[in-house]
This record gives C-alpha cells, sequence and structure tokens, in this order.
C-alpha cells in the first residue's frame, strides 16, 4: 500500500480545512480509519508524550490511522521542543501513513515553522514525496460573510 499525502495551501478563509475535511469524510465512508488534529494540539501531545518517555508508542498508536489531517500547519511558530516532535512525527509517517496537511504558508515560508534550515527541507522532501498537491486561492468565505 503506498501512502499518498494531500497538501493543500492557500490564504485563511478559502476552505482548505473545509476540503481536508470532506476528504476524510469521504475516506471514513470507505472504511479508512481518519484522525483529524491540529497542529498545535499534534505538537502539544507529541510535546507530553516525550516528556512522559512514550513518544514512539504514541506515533505507534497513531498508526492505526490510515490517514491523519494535521489543520493549520503553517500558523504556529513551535518552540525547538515541539518543531523537533513534529519532524519525528512526519518521519515516522512517511510512506507508512497518508498526511491531509493544510497550511497557509508556501514551502518557502516553512522555515518559519521548522527554524533548522536542514529540517525543513527533510520535513517538505517526506510530505511531497508521494503527494497530491492542491493550492486553493480566492477571498476568505468568512471575510465575505461579514
Amino acid at each position: 500500500m503506498q501512502a499518498d499525502n494531500v497538501l493543500l495551501f492557500g490564504p485563511s478563509g478559502v476552505g482548505k480545512s473545509h476540503v481536508a475535511c470532506a476528504l476524510g469524510y469521504q475516506l471514513i465512508n470507505k472504511g479508512v480509519r481518519v484522525k483529524w488534529l491540529t497542529a498545535t494540539d499534534l505538537a502539544q501531545q507529541l510535546l507530553v508524550a516525550k516528556k512522559n518517555l512514550d513518544l514512539m508508542t504514541y506515533m505507534t498508536r497513531m498508526d492505526k490511522y490510515r490517514v491523519l489531517i494535521i489543520d493549520d500547519i503553517g500558523y504556529v511558530k513551535k518552540s525547538d521542543g515541539e518543531t523537533q516532535v513534529l519532524f519525528e512525527f512526519i518521519a515516522h509517517r512517511y510512506e507508512s501513513g497518508s498526511l491531509i496537511i493544510t497550511s497557509n504558508q508556501p514551502f518557502s515560508q516553512w522555515d518559519q515553522i521548522f527554524p533548522d534550515s536542514m529540517m525543513t527541507v527533510a520535513a517538505i522532501d517526506r510530505v511531497i514525496h508521494h503527494a497530491h498537491i492542491l493550492e486553493i486561492e480566492g477571498e476568505s468565505y468568512r471575510k465575505n460573510n461579514i
């Protein structure tokens, strides 16, 4: 089984999270196990697991989900600890489980997520291999409803 990723890019409010949820819903209807998390929640859970010397157990437990949706990876500037565990998680999932990632930042700005340039390149390399990249353009739906 090949583990393809889906990467959804675009400005805030254009529907990236909505599309990710719709993809997840369709996968669930086909019997695929899916879990949705914000990037901040995931990083915090990974950090707690690492602090408790339980990081590998946590990551292995997440393997029961064939697809993980990581929402809003670009919104939060993570601490070095959060960045490290998030990278470890991406490396752990590489070619073994699919990720659907939403981001308001293009790859050229991911150095703001992963402050170490080698880690940024390695993370991007892993998520784009076997990836479908969708760029959503337009005005914010929230802005249009004000």
